[in-house]
């Protein structure tokens, strides 16, 4: 799945690059992506000198060199692999979190984002708007949520902290209208712990109670499941 991803993307943006100066892509972190994000760059032709870099989310409170950072796991992955024109990083450990966010949302009110990036989490949330906190409506670009309980332990289930105190309660994260803003949208959903969402997400309500549903409304979005995703639909 990740490599057959990889392709899409890879022709999506060598195509958009032939036909305009610059490309703006928005990128999500975890576990749904690395294997995805190893093929694309492995696959080469990509001018990164002309593409700009965001990124979705990222705990606030914690440094840049944190092994969860989702700063840390990009530039790691991304960053020193592709030297990218630009990649604007949120500042985890800023000093005021609300100029934080306006300084975030202006950078990417400031060029139209062709790709977005996302991954689903096991409460349905995109980026970290979780249920209790996702607005279809939002006015803000970038805002600080507090994260739910079971946000955070799937952020222990997936390794990235040892227990649940050690999770970060709050978090930016770039909300549901700026993702839908996006040219093209692609979300990579695989894991059996993820079909319950996944088929809630195609099949339920669209509503915040799951906040993926929301991109069976966005006709620029293709979601990609592997067998173990899949198999309750």
């Amino acid at each position: 799945m990740a490599i057959g991803v990889a392709e899409i993307v890879h022709k999506y943006l060598t195509n958009l690059l032939q036909t305009q100066a610059e490309v703006a892509i928005l990128l999500a972190t975890g576990n749904s992506q690395i294997q995805f994000l190893d093929a694309l760059i492995a696959l080469g032709g990509i001018d990164w000198l002309r593409v700009t870099l965001f990124h979705l989310d990222e705990y606030l409170g914690i440094k840049a060199d944190h092994q969860a950072s989702f700063r840390r796991y990009l530039r790691e992955r991304v960053e020193i692999k592709v030297l990218p024109r630009h990649f604007h990083y949120l500042e985890g450990d800023c000093l005021e979190p609300i100029k934080e966010c306006d300084r975030y949302s202006k950078l990417l009110q400031a060029q139209p984002i062709d790709l977005c990036c996302l991954g689903i989490g096991e409460n349905g949330h995109l980026a970290f708007n979780d249920p209790a906190v996702a607005d279809f409506q939002d006015t803000s670009g970038v805002k600080l949520v507090k994260l739910d309980l079971d946000n955070r332990q799937q952020q222990v289930n997936t390794g990235q902290f040892p227990n649940l105190e050690a999770v970060p309660q709050y978090a930016f994260t770039v909300t549901i209208p700026t993702i839908c803003a996006a040219k093209k949208i692609i979300c990579l959903a695989p894991d059996q712990r993820k079909a319950k969402i996944v088929k809630e997400t195609l099949q339920g309500n669209i509503t915040t109670n799951c906040p993926a549903s929301i991109l069976r409304l966005q006709p620029q979005a293709t979601l990609f499941l592997d067998i173990n995703s899949a198999h309750l639909l």
